[in-house]
């Protein structure tokens, strides 16, 4: 990285908060409303992400409701390409296409209109949180089911002690922060 980008990215980290025991006791969120509060360093933080996928050659950004919509779109406006919502189910209009996946606590549902993506058009997924991998894996599968080639999965923050990218281990995967515990 450059002294640039380092200089960015101490200014992003600087931006998001630790709130201990939310939602429940144990868990140190990371809040990133302070981030979205700085015009400036929000569009710093979308410009990096755009240079980080720019070399992918991506067709395509498609982001999971809520926070990833926050930064899929407008990196996919930095890049000039397209974007398409990943949302829970019941939340788009016309024919859908969806995947369930598992949580720690039972299953959860994501869903894609239908034909919002072309057979071999490549896709880069874009989020805010790369935990457990398990959303990320489930709008992969989502991409993929309608013939998408996902090349990439870029993220805001990485909790990378939980594991996540293990989950989407056939694209490459960037983050412009680690958290390491």
């Amino acid at each position: 990285m450059t002294d640039s980008q380092d200089s960015v990215i101490a200014r992003i980290d600087s931006l998001i908060a630790t709130v201990p025991d939310f939602p429940k006791p144990g868990i140190q969120f990371k809040d990133i409303t302070p981030l979205l509060a700085s015009s400036e360093v929000f569009a710093e933080t979308v410009e990096l992400l755009a240079e980080k996928s720019r070399p992918l050659g991506a067709d395509l950004i498609a982001a999971p409701e809520s926070r990833g919509f926050l930064f899929g779109l407008p990196v996919a406006q930095a890049l000039g390409i397209g974007f398409i919502p990943i949302r829970k189910p019941g939340k788009l209009p016309g024919e859908t296409i969806s995947v369930e996946y598992e949580l720690e606590y039972g299953t959860d549902t994501v869903e894609m209109r239908a034909g919002a993506i072309q057979p071999g058009q490549k896709v880069l997924l874009i989020d805010d949180v790369l935990a457990t991998g398990g959303t990320i894996a489930a709008c992969e599968k989502l991409a993929e089911k309608q013939g998408g080639v996902v090349i990439g999965a870029g993220f805001l923050m990485e909790l990378s002690f939980l594991n996540g990218r293990n989950l989407i281990p056939d694209c490459e995967v960037f983050s412009l922060l680690e958290i390491q515990d």
